[in-house]
């Protein structure tokens, strides 16, 4: 009976070490993992109005700083596609703007009214699909986008209202004091869990990414 007990005591010693281990090592991953996330200037890399797409629990945050006028951001949106799906869920693309061309806060606005309507995505593909025609470096024609709109099926019509909200004109705002402050010149910017880029270009995009996976 003795024994008996011992042996029940030691088992359940065992059990709450292996479980306090458990608990230290998990808390260490999470430290890992969500060290990027408790910087103090993390609300400068991602505010909670940006726009996201992947995983709460991706271990990649990448940040992009973008201009929907901007020829190497459209070239861009495939590969980084390909590159979340390549490692799915583990990247969480996060949207910024630094609205540096002409015509970038009127397209902007009307990407974020868009949101109303939970159409965000569809409405950033579209206005880098038609971009070389409506963006065109010499002869912009911002105003062909309410052309191409109803191909996604948005309310034309409340887009143009929403657009003029004086919430997305302090979203653009803070965006452009948020780049201002990071440094950022030119688009797309890149921040891999905060870090930028060391040279600018596709192989170097990949490159941060495969080496925050490494663990």
């Amino acid at each position: 009976m003795k024994n008996r007990k011992i042996l029940v005591l030691f088992s359940a010693f065992t059990l709450i070490f292996l479980f306090f281990i458990s608990v230290k090592l998990y808390k260490k991953y999470e430290i890992k993992r969500l060290g990027f996330l408790a910087k103090e200037n993390f609300s400068t890399f991602v505010r909670n109005y940006s726009p996201k797409l992947g995983s709460d629990h991706a271990k990649i945050y990448l940040i992009e700083f973008l201009d929907p006028e901007c020829e190497s951001c459209r070239d861009f949106y495939p590969y980084i596609k390909q590159l979340m799906s390549e490692h799915e869920g583990k990247i969480k693309l996060v949207v910024r703007y630094a609205p540096l061309h002409e015509n970038s806060k009127f397209a902007v606005k009307i990407l974020e009214a868009s949101r109303n309507q939970n159409k965000y995505w569809e409405t950033l593909e579209l206005l880098f699909r038609y971009q070389p025609i409506w963006g065109s470096h010499h002869n912009p024609r911002p105003d062909l986008i309410w052309a191409y709109l109803p191909e996604i099926g948005v309310d034309v019509e409340k887009i143009k209202k929403d657009m003029n909200s004086s919430q997305i004109e302090l979203l653009i705002e803070q965006d452009i004091n948020d780049a201002n402050e990071l440094g950022v010149k030119k688009t797309p910017t890149f921040f891999v869990n905060g870090t930028p880029l060391k040279q600018f270009g596709f192989q170097y995009l990949q490159d941060a990414i495969e080496y925050e996976l490494r663990d």
